[in-house]
């Protein structure tokens, strides 16, 4: 196996790793790009701009130059071949049609060995593949399979890939990473950079378009949820002294915002970094809690039972009432929480039923 540069991987991760120890020798600082993989969950920048991602020769439509949070990526030619890394990426590629000619394996929400979550695999069933190429990379990217894959592009928009990990995927293909920080890219911008490195940056804004009507349509059979306030919140019955709250900056908190709920004040006051993706209180100041009308977290009934009977988080109002949604951790819906639009169509049904559920329990 060779990449296209001719250079098989072996030697190529050999001459990058002494590339490396030569920087670290000569006392260089690292690149300001440089993105550490303990990150995976850093904060985002707001200022991203969704808009107009890539620029393009009026005439023929390429070169596409691409902004990311490694430099640009230039994309010279439409990619035939379309390779996608680390989470969700390959189905906005499946939902414009296009089958990669590899993709990661889901890591989180998966019911069986095959790596696929339910709405990749009923795509896959409706465009014909019945074999797909999965990256067992679970445990790292697989940059063998992924340079065996022989792609044209590869596709990282949502990914928490390293500096490192960019360098050598360079060498494989042109890389469309995220905007500006690992695992935060908005479901919108992950369609729109995606679709652009495709060379389907129309068709990407019409899918986006498509999405937005579904949830639009959705959100408004129900009109008891506009406007509660709601809180993502994660408790732990291994250690209830703390809170891990996903703020709105995280798709997750995000999605909730799109659906028509806010957050209340009392949390958002709290967020001292408005593009973090998430925070820590203690539970000796749960009492910010208090003003939710109702909580999303992930977990159980016997989790939620803990919870309750704890002299502290047991007095939050949602929790009380039983105002609260907690998603069974690891299964399918779970892993709908940072959304794409086929993960979206596929779950937003059984999301706002639950939802809906714990609405009603505010005014028993």
């Amino acid at each position: 196996m060779k990449l296209k540069q001719g250079f098989p991987l072996k030697t190529l991760l050999f001459s990058f790793a002494f590339i490396l120890v030569l920087a670290g020798c000569s006392g260089e600082k690292t690149s300001p790009n440089s993105t550490p993989s303990a990150a995976a969950n850093n904060s985002a920048n707001s200022s991203t701009n969704t808009e107009a991602p890539a620029s393009q020769d009026e005439a023929s439509g390429y070169p596409i130059v691409i902004k990311h949070a490694f430099g640009e990526t230039v994309i010279e030619k439409k990619p035939e071949r379309v390779a996608t890394i680390q989470w969700a990426n390959h189905d906005v590629a499946l939902a414009l049609g296009v089958v990669p000619v590899g993709f990661s394996a889901a890591n989180y929400g998966v019911q069986d060995d095959s790596g696929l979550l339910p709405w990749t695999a009923k795509k896959l069933e409706e465009l014909g593949v019945k074999d797909p190429n999965v990256f067992q990379d679970t445990d790292g990217l697989d940059f063998e399979a992924i340079s065996d894959s022989n792609p044209d592009v590869i596709l990282a928009a949502y990914s928490g890939i390293t500096q490192e990990d960019y360098d050598i995927l360079t060498q494989i293909a042109p890389v469309v990473a995220y905007p500006t920080t690992p695992w935060l890219t908005t479901w919108r911008e992950q369609v729109l950079l995606n679709a652009t490195g495709m060379g389907m940056k129309a068709e990407g804004e019409q899918l986006i378009k498509d999405t937005e009507n579904l949830i639009k349509e959705k959100s408004s059979a129900h009109p008891d949820m506009q406007g509660k306030k709601v809180v993502w919140v994660n408790f732990s019955a291994k250690d209830m002294s703390k809170l891990h709250i996903y703020t709105p900056a995280d798709p997750r908190g995000s999605f909730l915002l799109e659906l028509g709920m806010v957050y209340p004040e009392s949390v958002t006051k709290q967020i001292t970094d408005p593009t973090s993706y998430s925070m820590n209180l203690s539970a000796e100041n749960a009492d910010v809690l208090n003003d939710a009308d109702i909580l999303i977290g992930y977990g159980g009934e016997d989790l939620y039972q803990a919870v309750k009977a704890d002299p502290l988080l047991g007095k939050i109002p949602a929790i009380q009432r039983g105002s609260v949604v907690f998603i069974g951790d690891g299964t399918p819906l779970a892993a709908s929480g940072n959304p794409n639009p086929l993960s979206i169509s596929y779950t937003i049904d059984e999301y706002l039923g639950l939802i809906d559920g714990a609405i009603s329990k505010i005014h028993e």
